[in-house]
């Protein structure tokens, strides 16, 4: 029977990072919080127990003592993209930039995601193993389509009264 795995601290998961190759560095204006970097690739990472994580504007990282405040996404003009899927095509989304995802960008998000998971200890999914998973999904195929038009009459269903 395998025993437990040890759980890391966030200092032995900094110093793990460090050691594989990651640029690690306080992130501001988040408390607590260390941005990590690797292959153009960023994302922010707090203590569990920490105030943000607390107030629920931080993702759990699988069972780890870490979170992500932001998740990883491409490093864009200062700051971390997030990856905006429109059903063709995959777009990095920042506060003043909306730019087509290119495959070199997905490979190294997908790796460099993989890689944090594996370092600070967190559980590898399979569906985000398969490939890159986007932070939000926008088909604009069928944006507004449902305010178009009114569900048809089904008149061979029963209604309250009958």
């Amino acid at each position: 029977m395998a025993g437990k795995a040890k759980t890391l601290t966030v200092g032995q998961i900094q110093d793990a990072l460090k050691a594989h190759g990651f640029e690690v560095a306080t992130a501001p204006g988040v408390t607590g919080g260390f941005r990590v970097a690797k292959y153009g690739c960023a994302a922010i990472l707090v203590p569990n127990n920490s105030p943000a994580a607390l107030r629920g504007s931080a993702i759990d990282t699988a069972g780890t003592v870490v979170a992500y405040h932001e998740r990883p996404g491409a490093f864009v003009a200062g700051e971390i993209a997030r990856l905006l899927d429109r059903g063709y095509q995959k777009f990095l989304k920042t506060s003043k930039y909306e730019l087509p995802a290119t495959a070199p960008q997905l490979a190294a998000i997908h790796r460099f995601t993989e890689e944090l998971t594996q370092v600070s200890g967190g559980i590898s999914l399979y569906n985000e193993a398969l490939g890159t998973t986007s932070d939000v999904y926008q088909y604009d195929r069928v944006k507004g389509r449902e305010a178009l038009q009114p569900a048809p009459a089904r008149p061979w269903e029963l209604t309250e009264g009958h």
